[in-house]
């Protein structure tokens, strides 16, 4: 069995990965478990250029096969923003609660056709075989208020119109087949069976 290694320290999203990626025979480890402590500057300007920092500053130090993404949300009415800062949005030690309240406070008044906004992934896989990069979008709104416990981040405030819920209300199965994670790593998961 391959081991490949996911580039993340959030136990949420690598919870996710694991789910998204059963099946795909490899064995799935977070950079921890791989033995990789180091901090990773993430300097890029896209989603894209991110995932192959990590991916790369990882591959360099295991010279193993290594799994990055970098996601986040995109809000119309913000000019795109928190984007690429999705996770330093109102400051680096915001809780996801915290960063939630700060969304909802900045949109505060702000009517239903101008809360559109879409979760992005892009992932990046570097391995001894080369590079590649995927991307997975979702598109939703911004909600009136959190609502849901089955998620992370941003879930319990984006809402899936045509499910009439919010990302942190699904249940794991739809959510991972309609988001942009999900998205995402199912062309993931197809590239590393070819690596089998």
């Amino acid at each position: 069995m391959k081991t490949l290694i996911v580039a993340t320290k959030n136990k949420g999203k690598l919870r996710e990965i694991r789910e998204l990626l059963e099946g795909t025979a490899y064995e799935i480890l977070s950079m921890a478990e791989a033995g990789f402590d180091q901090d990773i500057v993430e300097d890029g300007e896209t989603f894209e250029e991110n995932a192959l920092i990590k991916a790369r500053a990882i591959h360099r130090i295991t010279g193993g096969i290594v799994l990055a993404d970098d996601s986040g949300l995109e809000v119309d009415f913000l000019n795109q923003a928190p984007g690429i800062y999705t996770a330093r949005f109102l400051g680096e030690h915001a809780q996801d609660v915290d960063r939630c309240r700060g969304l909802l406070s900045l949109l505060d008044g702000v009517s239903d056709p101008y809360r559109k906004a879409r979760f992005v992934c892009s992932a990046a896989i570097v391995s001894g075989e080369g590079e590649m990069t995927v991307r997975g979008a979702l598109e939703g709104e911004i909600a009136l208020q959190a609502a849901g416990t089955n998620g992370f981040g941003y879930d319990p405030i984006f809402w899936v119109p045509e499910y009439g819920k919010t990302l942190a209300q699904l249940d794991s199965e739809t959510k991972n087949r309609i988001s942009h994670r999900g998205k995402a790593f199912r062309k993931v998961a197809e590239y590393l069976k070819q690596m089998l």
